[in-house]
């Protein structure tokens, strides 16, 4: 669903308008780690640990290259998180736990990001229980509406049994092709279901989009002129006007 390239990039539009902000790479391929520079030699600490509570907010957050850009790395070490996690009675509620020690304060992160994994499982939970919203790239393709409803009811499943707080911050549509009929009928559908939820800004099918995870950085560095940077851009003023119609800090 455009996930990662949208973690990546939202989090960069964000942290260029002077934003810190932290995105948490809760997937094991570590696709989010890789765009934003983080070699495979710089994961000795990995969101893994920081689950586990094995290391403190300061050890497992790093700073990138990126000007307000910090991460927690992944790697596929949090491919086995669903059988060694299944026995702790405390398994759905561990990012959450993690993300609330005292020690996180003195980061004053104005925003946290989450790259959730593709599918439902354990880490995708930790990262709903521990949130306050859920921001939902949606790919201009004709079965996207169907996982978005199943999405949905997972949101509302956590948020009768965990957190009760989760909310939909949005949907946006990525990967849009003006020229393509169908583009413009999944964006229509998405509108007329979903009316407000929809981001009035869409993401388009942009070649630098799609070269600049090769070159291990957001196309806001990449390309700084791209259509794909401008409409991240637009993305994050919007989120932040979302957020904080009168300013303020948001986590």
């Amino acid at each position: 669903m455009g996930k990662t390239t949208t973690s990546i990039n939202l989090t960069a539009a964000l942290a260029e308008t002077g934003k810190k902000t932290l995105l948490i790479d809760l997937d094991p391929q570590g696709n989010a780690s890789t765009g934003l520079g983080i070699s495979q030699s710089d994961r000795i600490i990995t969101t893994y640990d920081f689950l586990a509570g094995e290391v403190s907010p300061g050890a497992a957050i790093q700073k990138t290259q990126f000007e307000n850009v910090y991460i927690i790395p992944a790697n596929t070490d949090l491919s086995s998180a669903d059988i060694e996690l299944i026995s702790n009675e405390k398994r759905s509620f561990l990012l959450r736990d993690a993300l609330h020690q005292l020690s996180m304060d003195v980061f004053e992160f104005d925003y946290i990001l989450i790259d959730c994994p593709p599918s439902l499982n354990i880490l995708t939970v930790n990262a709903l229980v521990a949130s306050d919203s859920v921001l939902v790239p949606l790919q201009s393709e004709f079965f996207a509406l169907e996982g978005l409803s199943q999405l949905m009811l997972s949101v509302r499943d956590v948020r009768e049994t965990a957190n009760p707080n989760l909310r939909i911050e949005g949907v946006v549509m990525t990967m849009y092709d003006i020229r393509n009929n169908l583009s413009q009928q999944v964006e229509q559908d998405a509108r007329d279901n979903l009316r407000d939820l929809v981001f009035k800004t869409v993401i388009p099918r942009n070649v630098r989009l799609s070269e600049a995870p090769s070159f291990a950085m957001p196309v806001l560095s990449y390309d700084s002129a791209s259509k794909g940077s401008q409409a991240y851009r637009l993305l994050a003023q919007e989120l932040d006007q979302r957020q904080n119609p009168v300013g303020g800090k948001n986590g």
